[in-house]
């Protein structure tokens, strides 16, 4: 037994140490690859075995203009046709590489590629077809978009233009731009974007900027930050920027801007109306010389005076007197090409009514007419010499970017002097001439001699008469509402349109046509510019000389005339709280009024921005605004960021929603979307009145 034992272990140790021995051979065994020849493009054919079923990626026809260009960058995958007896027959199917082996047919066709050319292949045998096809698809490791942005840089750096990447790859020129764009990032940046740190999306915000420190500052305050899309970062790197929008920007023109050695950087993976430009000092400089060129222009017309700025704060003409110019009339051919153009206008309209989209050229043809008709209703004003020579003109660019010109403007200190009468009054004061019979003026009584014959009567006697008839007019007036309205409208539109006017004896004032509170931007907002349009419509309207007025508003029918007393009304409204003047009373009145009209100030325009409302304001202010604008996870997510920042991401956060400060707010707008049918308490009787 011992001696078997010792035998049989033997064998056994030795056939181990033959199986490790076979095994060790097998894994160090030399990898025979399949061999490489070149076939005549004619033995090969298409093989049902491929798993690429589904289009993707480049095309045919540019697979083959590259193959015709750089040649066959990557051989096929073959295998012999075999017959039943397991003989090959000469012909090769192509498992893998069917989109090349298409791209080879396709200029083959074209005459371009003869069918006997030999075609580098590897040839394999034995295994399944399929699994050549899938695994040369699935092994396959895409190329990283970085590796592209780097790999055009580097051709860009060696020469080649950029439309000549473009037509290498068979991609459009802006896709280059934009490749390239990307390559030009912050380097640390792309490090940060190749291992995942960065999405695709945020590596195209940070191209807003070409100042790589400055992409950096903004990508490390990022990670303290709440907000991390790609919008919030394109608002961080072009905060300290004017947009090409801007009407200052519009005003200089952007070539002459660039022109003028001024920097200009774009987005280009979403629309940016135009960029960004970056020389602000530049901008404001290039639009301080074109207001002076412009002023220079209007004061050489003949005004006394013109003041020049870029935006002059809303309603700073009130309070000046407005000449009224004459517009010059048409000559007989103006009138003519006018008529004619009409004509043409007319027609098209009536062609093309029932049209869903016009065609191209009726549209631009549509546009011209349009401006030509324009620029006839817009003729220059003519006004009096003697006039201009004591009145200015304001000079400032408009929110299209034009230059705006407001001319015709009286500054109290330029009237000419009140001219006493010979009684010594003045003669704006002056009622009555002698002529009547009745007194001008309050003198000191003077009883008169029964031997003097006919004299003016004694100041008082008139006083106490014309008391009499005070009373009497009050009384009449009272009982005839539509007479009453209309001294109304008259004693408004005065006070409205001629200022010094005196010529109404209801002593209605106009107290509040302007204020002195201001805000950034008051006078290029919506309602300011809608307001000012309206004004500007009814003061043409009106006659020139206020003792026209009463005659003009009787012939009104009562739809214009109460639009005009709507319109003066509201030019007396101050809603503005101001420390030296709060007026609890009259603000709780402005928000009855705000509640009844519907003012809501967020489909006004108003929206909460950083350095219009949240960098003015304690961080607590900001915190609170997100928790009602939004929620108080939002308002958690921000509370750690500095304030600067914190404001900048509630700016965002708040963009859409609505949100409004306590000032701005109107109670019934506030509550709607709770009660549609809510009034407040304070509002009842004004509410059932108003019913």
């Amino acid at each position: 037994m011992p001696c078997f034992r010792d035998g049989f272990g033997s064998r056994e140790s030795g056939f181990r140490a033959s199986v490790a021995k076979d095994d060790v051979m097998s894994k160090y065994e030399k990898i025979r690859l399949a061999t490489s020849r070149d076939i005549p493009f004619n033995k090969l054919l298409l093989s049902q075995s491929n798993v690429r079923r589904i289009k993707a990626g480049v095309s045919i026809e540019d697979l083959a203009e590259d193959i015709a260009r750089r040649g066959l960058l990557q051989g096929l995958s073959v295998r012999p046709v075999l017959v039943e007896d397991g003989s090959e027959t000469g012909m090769f199917e192509i498992p893998a590489g069917g989109r090349r082996f298409r791209a080879l047919e396709l200029l083959a066709r074209q005459k371009r590629f003869a069918r006997t050319a030999l075609v580098p292949c590897v040839v394999r045998e034995g295994g399944i077809a399929e699994e050549d096809s899938l695994a040369e698809n699935v092994q396959r490791a895409p190329l990283h978009p970085l590796d592209q942005f780097r790999a055009f840089l580097a051709l860009r750096e060696k020469g080649q233009s950029e439309e000549e990447i473009a037509a290498t790859f068979f991609v459009a020129v802006s896709v280059v731009k934009q490749r390239l764009k990307l390559a030009a990032v912050s380097p640390r940046l792309l490090d940060i974007y190749a291992e995942d740190g960065l999405t695709l999306d945020q590596l195209m915000a940070f191209t807003v900027s070409d100042d790589h420190e400055r992409q950096e500052q903004v990508f490390d305050s990022l990670s303290h930050s709440y907000d991390k899309q790609p919008h919030a970062i394109r608002r961080m790197l072009t905060e300290h920027a004017v947009r090409a929008s801007d009407k200052r920007a519009q005003f200089v023109r952007l070539d002459a801007y660039v022109e003028a050695g001024g920097a200009v950087t774009r987005d280009l993976f979403q629309s940016d109306d135009g960029g960004w430009l970056q020389d602000v000092a530049l901008l404001d400089m290039m639009v301080d010389e074109g207001l002076r060129e412009g002023g220079d222009v209007i004061l050489a017309e003949g005004w006394k005076w013109i003041e020049v700025a870029p935006s002059f704060p809303y309603g700073h003409a009130y309070g000046l007197r407005q000449l009224r110019g004459v517009q010059l009339a048409l000559n007989e051919d103006e009138e003519a090409a006018r008529a004619a153009l009409q004509a043409e206008l007319d027609k098209l309209e009536a062609d093309y009514s029932d049209a869903d989209e016009l065609p191209e050229e009726v549209d631009h043809r549509l546009a011209e007419i349009e401006t030509a008709l324009a620029q006839f209703d817009a003729r220059p004003m003519v006004f009096d010499a003697d006039e201009m020579a004591r009145a200015g003109a304001f000079v400032s660019i408009d929110h299209n970017g034009m230059l705006r010109v407001d001319r015709g403007y009286v500054r109290p200190e330029d009237e000419l002097p009140v001219i006493e009468d010979e009684n010594g009054g003045d003669e704006e004061l002056a009622g009555h001439s002698p002529e009547s019979g009745i007194a001008a003026t309050l003198s000191p009584p003077d009883e008169p001699d029964e031997d003097d014959g006919l004299r003016p009567l004694p100041d008082r006697l008139v006083a106490e008469l014309t008391a009499h008839r005070t009373i009497a007019l009050r009384h009449r007036l009272g009982e005839e509402v539509d007479i009453a309205f209309l001294a109304a409208v008259h004693a408004l539109a005065l006070r409205c349109f001629y200022h010094y006017a005196l010529d109404s004896c209801l002593e209605i004032e106009m107290k509040c046509l302007g204020f002195g509170a201001q805000a950034p931007g008051l006078a290029d907002t919506p309602s300011a510019r809608a307001l000012d349009d309206r004004h500007t419509d009814w003061a043409n309207s009106l006659p020139k000389e206020p003792e026209h007025l009463w005659d003009e508003l009787a012939s009104w029918n009562e739809t214009r005339t109460r639009a005009l007393f709507a319109h003066c009304v509201s030019l007396s409204v101050n809603a503005v709280i101001e420390p030296y003047s709060r007026r609890p009373r009259a603000i709780a009145h402005a928000d009855t009024l705000a509640s009844t009209i519907g003012l809501d100030m967020a489909a006004a325009g108003w929206r909460p921005t950083a350095n219009g409302f949240f960098g003015r304001v304690t961080k607590a202010r900001i915190l609170q605004a997100v928790r009602e604008g939004c929620d108080e996870a939002q308002a958690v997510m921000i509370e750690h960021l500095k304030k600067g920042d914190m404001a900048t991401q509630a700016e965002a956060l708040l963009a859409d929603s609505g949100w409004l400060p306590e000032p701005l707010r109107t109670a019934r707008i506030a509550t709607a979307h709770a009660d549609p049918a809510y009034i407040p308490d304070d509002e009842q009787d004004y509410a059932v009145a108003a019913e």
